[in-house]
């Protein structure tokens, strides 16, 4: 077989091939086999029709044309091996001659992986925010754990702005009341503006009791983007009560018996969070410095490709929420139109092309490899966030040919934290980051946290296991309502622990196929 490269972009060539004919010969005999099961020739049994009766009733023809498409995979297979290429997507093939007996030539036009040389990494810089844990990030929160066991208080005043309120709302439509817009008893709090336009002004001054009407745009139901007249009551008004940040606070929120102690560890969980926080930044910033640094010409027709798959998952979404995209940008934070909307999903999968050819590089100049381990771990993530089996989602994908899909995801993840590794990386006050030490030490914190926790459980075990044996040396009654903790419930903490643990491992890029 001869193969030469024609290079029509420097994202996409044209292989013209020619293969000898007797190259064909082993696909020539499957098809006479197949045909010959096929066909219902009277005087021959199914599979046991001779060639040349094939010839004569079928035709040669299509016996060579489904010779041709039979072995076609392979010789594709060859014409890239033999190129030395990297194809990305499908390829469109063009059959230019097929004779009887003369050699075959056809040409395979297909998008590749374009030809980068990469930087000397330790050259790109990026920059991360920096890890300083200062008094204001401690007593922020601290005030939202105080929110979370605050109370609210009956008021007898006009409600405010941060007032939580029970309300009852009536909206009507050209003097029609529209029935999935009639609400009461609905808690609100003033100024989150998690409802209709024009409502937290509404109900600021009014009293318990009091009522105001007011148009805004009804965001969902059937009569969703037409203005309506809407009515407001209040049936009363709440402030909220937060409790003091004492050492009894402490007791009651935390471990802790303290709030010094509360402090002090909160200050510890923020920093190691901001840890976390530039080591993640790292990775994504690094990958995008080397993407900047390539200049990585977009194969256009596998970037399309991408985007359609994409647009095709959230439609998938859309249709199982029995929502239109309309709807779906109403209820978003952003307003975007559907057209905004798909050009930011084709700009995320241009990027997502880009990314996957730079890491692709970084894999290779690197010389990474994936374990079995990294990869059943990866295939049992994904299955819990699929809520599957992680056996069913292994079979899953080997019979639909795409470990090979994950097995490139988990050395993207590999190539991303190398990077990160190589490239320089300082935080926002100049201050130079060594990331593999600082990943390293959180594994560390993470590996302790762990003990402790393993720890806390079989002390917890033997506690119980000591009360139940003391209790069944007194009374029965005693020993039949105490509480042992199983086997099968011992390892729960320690499970959760394992679910937390690779957080210091960057996430999986997005495979190309």
């Amino acid at each position: 077989m001869k193969t030469a490269v024609e290079e029509l972009s420097p994202t996409r060539v044209r292989l013209n091939v020619e293969v000898p004919f007797e190259e064909l010969k082993p696909s020539l005999d499957k098809a006479y086999r197949e045909v010959s099961k096929q066909v219902r020739i009277p005087g021959f049994r199914p599979g046991r029709v001779p060639p040349r009766v094939i010839d004569m009733r079928v035709g040669r023809g299509a016996v060579l044309t489904e010779a041709v498409n039979d072995a076609l995979p392979e010789f594709y297979g060859k014409a890239v091996e033999e190129s030395e290429i990297r194809p990305l997507g499908q390829p469109d093939v063009d059959l230019k001659k097929l004779e009887d007996g003369e050699d075959l030539e056809f040409t395979i036009d297909v998008e590749i992986r374009p030809k980068l040389e990469l930087p000397d990494l330790s050259t790109l810089t990026v920059t991360v925010d920096n890890a300083a844990v200062t008094d204001e990030d401690v007593e922020e929160y601290l005030t939202g754990l105080r929110e979370r066991f605050a109370s609210l208080k009956t008021a007898d005043r006009a409600a405010e702005d941060g007032d939580y309120v029970s309300i009852d709302l009536s909206a009507s439509v050209d003097g029609e009341q529209v029935e999935d817009a009639q609400a009461s008893g609905l808690s609100y709090k003033i100024g989150s503006g998690e409802m209709l336009d024009g409502l937290d002004e509404a109900l600021a001054g009014l009293s318990a009791g009091e009522s105001k009407t007011f148009t805004s745009e009804l965001s969902g139901g059937e009569k969703a983007g037409e203005e309506a007249e809407v009515s407001v009551t209040v049936q009363s008004v709440k402030i909220q009560e937060l409790p003091e940040l004492d050492d009894e606070f402490a007791q009651m929120a935390s471990e802790f018996d303290t709030l010094e102690e509360l402090r002090e560890d909160t200050r510890k969980n923020l920093a190691q969070q901001k840890k976390y926080a530039q080591t993640n930044q790292a990775r994504e910033r690094s990958v995008e410095a080397l993407i900047e640094a390539l200049d990585i010409p977009l194969p256009e027709k596998f970037a399309e490709h991408e985007f359609g798959h994409a647009k095709e998952t959230v439609d998938n979404q859309l249709e199982r929420l029995q929502m239109t995209l309309e709807q779906y940008l109403e209820n978003q934070d952003e307003e975007q139109t559907p057209e905004e909307f798909e050009n930011e999903l084709r700009s995320e999968a241009e990027k997502s092309v880009r990314t996957g050819i730079a890491l692709d590089y970084v894999v290779e100049s690197e010389e990474i490899e994936v374990s079995q381990a990294e990869l059943s771990y990866f295939v049992a993530e994904q299955a819990q966030r699929m809520g599957v089996p992680p056996q069913a989602l292994a079979q899953q994908l080997a019979q639909a040919g795409q470990l090979n899909v994950a097995m490139t995801e988990v050395a993207r993840s590999k190539a991303s934290s190398v990077l990160s590794e190589k490239v320089k990386v300082t935080d926002e006050d100049g201050n130079e980051i060594d990331v593999k030490a600082l990943v390293e030490e959180l594994n560390a914190e993470m590996e302790s946290m762990m003990a402790a926790q393993m720890a806390a459980v079989q002390a917890a075990q033997e506690g119980e296991g000591a009360e139940g044996a003391e209790a069944a040396e007194g009374d029965a009654p005693a020993a039949v309502e105490g509480e042992v903790v199983s086997s099968d419930e011992a390892p729960a903490a320690d499970a959760e622990a394992a679910d937390e643990a690779p957080a210091a491992d960057a996430d999986a890029e997005n495979a190309d196929a």
